[in-house]
């Protein structure tokens, strides 16, 4: 395997990862922009247009006729956030000429289409197509109401919410429902065209030999645009609350739901990240052992940690009658780390689970492009071993100094209606 990065300039980075294993191409072209209430929506709906139909392939169903010719490629957007930035994405993948029938040009081929959704879309004195926009509105409405169907994944969405309230990270990847549907085809447009102009690009490139082809055809297509991008930080650490605050709701759940948001001060990323891991990232952590299977005080208890807000959510699925016993016994097992109640074992375990996560990366395109990238918004740039090493190097002494670093923030409680009466 080969990587390598070159800076296109104008804010553009091209990355390049060459591993003979593979027998397709990917590429991901990412818009980075700051995350923001009013725009997320117009931005999703500016960048998922472009692979619903381009200049050329008019219609949904003229693409994927075209697509299905390539052997099957596939062209599509994403729409992500991290922290406070939004990252709209252009994705596509084929496969390799060498595997195409009578030496047939499949990467050329792609390479047109791909240009051809980003830089000359269906769209007319600024406006998209109406068929093709009201195609990927309705989308991403019905993205929105699934995020609102799914409990576990909107209560944390609220704590979020409440956890980084004032900061670009408070809101959705996709903007509010409300947002959304005000939506025009003129105003998705011009959010388009502000990301191709001021959003910082990062360009990934996944095949398994060298093509320079590839990395001069998108750096000749953006020299023809106006550009004046700035930067933007990935990391954005979030402060603390002085005094814990709470918020809850009552819903059509059968279920109760609590989040715990908590935020560090810790710069030793590395140690937080274990002991979130022995705290409640595994089926033998000690929110997921003691708390629901000892005291059966939750269906599920998990830990999930945000580097870039430098904070950590645990959240659970409770009954009404269990969640002050819960919420202790949360408290009370993160206090046994500090206390340095935890056996070589446990950290052992989570050592594992690091190393069959690391172990994934570079079994898919997809896999390398997500690992580069995120690479990319730490500052540096290590293969999944060296970073497997920096996590043996972690001492039991700075696990428990992480988890003193630790501090509650917020608690966000969705409550069964009847329950709550």
């Amino acid at each position: 395997m080969k990587y390598n990065r070159t800076e296109l300039g104008g804010n553009i980075g091209f990355s390049t990862v060459i591993d003979s294993k593979f027998k397709t191409n990917s590429i991901s072209i990412r818009f980075i922009t700051e995350l923001a209430k009013g725009t997320a929506a117009d931005n999703t709906i500016g960048m998922g247009v472009l692979t619903t139909s381009t200049g050329t392939y008019k219609t949904l169903a003229a693409l994927s006729e075209k697509l299905s010719e390539l052997y099957g490629a596939s062209l599509s957007s994403s729409a992500t956030k991290r922290g406070d930035i939004q990252i709209l994405g252009v994705n596509a993948s084929w496969i390799s000429n060498k595997y195409a029938f009578d030496g047939e040009d499949v990467t050329g081929e792609m390479l047109d289409m791909v240009c051809g959704a980003l830089f000359a879309p269906n769209a007319e004195n600024g406006e998209f197509d109406k068929d093709s926009f009201d195609i990927t509105k309705k989308d991403l409405l019905d993205k929105i109401e699934s995020e609102i169907n799914n409990k576990r994944g909107y209560a944390l969405a609220k704590a979020a919410e409440i956890a980084f309230r004032g900061e670009p990270a408070e809101n959705s990847c996709y903007d509010t429902k409300e947002s959304a549907e005000k939506v025009t085809s003129a105003s998705a447009y011009k959010a388009y065209r502000n990301l191709l102009e001021t959003a910082r690009v990062e360009v990934f490139y996944v095949a398994p030999e060298e093509n320079n082809a590839v990395m001069e055809r998108i750096k000749d297509a953006f020299s023809k645009i106006s550009r004046t991008s700035k930067d933007y930080s990935f990391e954005n650490p979030s402060k603390a609350k002085d005094e814990v605050e709470r918020a809850s709701e009552e819903l059509d759940v059968n279920q109760c739901k609590m989040v715990m948001a908590f935020k560090t001060d810790s710069t030793d990323l590395y140690a937080v990240k274990l002991m979130s891991i022995i705290y409640g990232g595994t089926p033998v952590s000690k929110l997921f052992t003691n708390v629901r299977e000892k005291l059966s005080l939750c269906y599920y208890c998990a830990c999930r940690t945000i580097a870039s807000k430098s904070a950590m959510f645990v959240d659970s699925g409770v009954e009404k009658a269990n969640i002050e016993k819960a919420e202790n016994e949360i408290l009370f097992q993160l206090d046994e780390i500090r206390n340095g109640n935890f056996t070589d074992e446990e950290v052992e375990s989570a050592l594992l689970s690091i190393d069959n996560s690391l172990s994934g990366v570079g079994d898919t395109t997809g896999s390398y492009i997500s690992w580069y990238f995120e690479r990319l918004c730490d500052g540096e740039v290590i293969t999944p071993q060296q970073q497997y090493e920096r996590f043996l190097a972690v001492t039991r002494e700075r696990i428990i100094e992480a988890a003193k670093s630790v501090k509650l923030d917020s608690v966000y409680l969705m409550l069964n209606k009847e329950e709550a009466k």
